[in-house]
């Protein structure tokens, strides 16, 4: 069980309960969307400031390299010093398993509703 405000949104229903209305369930999904965002914006400047720190970059060029990586287009600027250049390989294996995760929240409302709604249907055949 969730604690805190969000609980009834971050609580899904059992089998047993009814299916969310309309309404609570885009709220819930927007509140797994702000989770996903929060999770890539955290990420992004993660990179930002690992770029700045280890190759010195300007923050707008920190902000396109880990930004690029993040979306999963790979760095922009060629990397001179080798702690930025296996900052940038450790990012890189951050940012695929963040985007992984990120996708994953967003999907999981659609996917739970999607089975909540297969089982009620299988409920009323038998």
């Amino acid at each position: 069980m969730a604690k805190g405000g969000f609980g009834p949104l971050l609580d899904l229903e059992c089998r047993s309960q009814q299916i969310l209305s309309r309404g609570a369930f885009l709220r819930r999904w927007a509140l797994f969307a702000m989770i996903a965002l929060g999770l890539i914006t955290v990420s992004l400047a993660l990179g930002m400031v690992g770029y700045r720190l280890f190759e010195g970059m300007s923050w707008l060029d920190a902000y396109l390299n880990a930004a690029m990586l993040l979306g999963g287009m790979g760095p922009v600027t060629e990397l001179q010093r080798p702690a930025s250049k296996i900052f940038a390989g450790l990012y890189a294996m951050f940012s695929g398993l963040v985007l992984l995760v990120s996708v994953g929240v967003m999907l999981a409302p659609l996917f739970h509703r999607f089975l909540h709604r297969f089982h009620l249907d299988l409920d009323d055949d038998t």
